[in-house]
C-alpha cells in the first residue's frame, strides 16, 4: 500500500496561504454589500452599433462574495492547521535558544 507524501513545504504552503487571505480579506472589504451596483459595459453588435449590456447584476457579485468569504474561512481553517505542523515540527527539532538544557 503506498503511502501519502510528507509535505515538506509547509513554511512555504503558510506564506502563500496566508497571502491569499489577506487578498482575499481586502477584495471582501473593498465590495460592500450596500455600494454594489449592476456592472454596465458596451458591446459591439453585428452592425457595428454598440449596445449596452449588464456584465454582472448585483445579486451574481453577492453571490461572489458570499463564495469568497466560505473560502476565506475554509482556507483559514487550512492555515490554522498549518501553523501547529509548523509548531510541532519547531517543538521536536528543539528550541535553539533554550537554555535549560545546560
Amino acid at each position: 500500500m503506498a503511502t501519502a507524501k510528507k509535505n515538506n513545504f509547509i513554511a512555504a504552503d503558510l506564506e502563500w496561504a496566508e497571502s491569499k487571505l489577506l487578498e482575499w480579506k481586502d477584495y471582501y472589504d473593498s465590495h460592500p454589500y450596500g455600494t454594489l451596483l449592476d456592472r454596465m459595459d458596451y458591446k459591439e453588435t453585428k452592425n457595428g452599433g454598440m449596445m449596452r449590456t449588464v456584465v454582472a447584476t448585483i445579486e451574481q457579485q453577492q453571490k461572489a462574495l458570499r463564495d469568497t468569504l466560505k473560502e476565506y474561512f475554509s482556507l483559514l481553517e487550512i492555515v490554522d492547521r498549518l501553523r501547529e505542523k509548523e509548531e510541532e515540527k519547531t517543538k521536536y527539532r528543539g528550541d535553539e535558544d533554550d537554555e535549560s538544557i545546560f
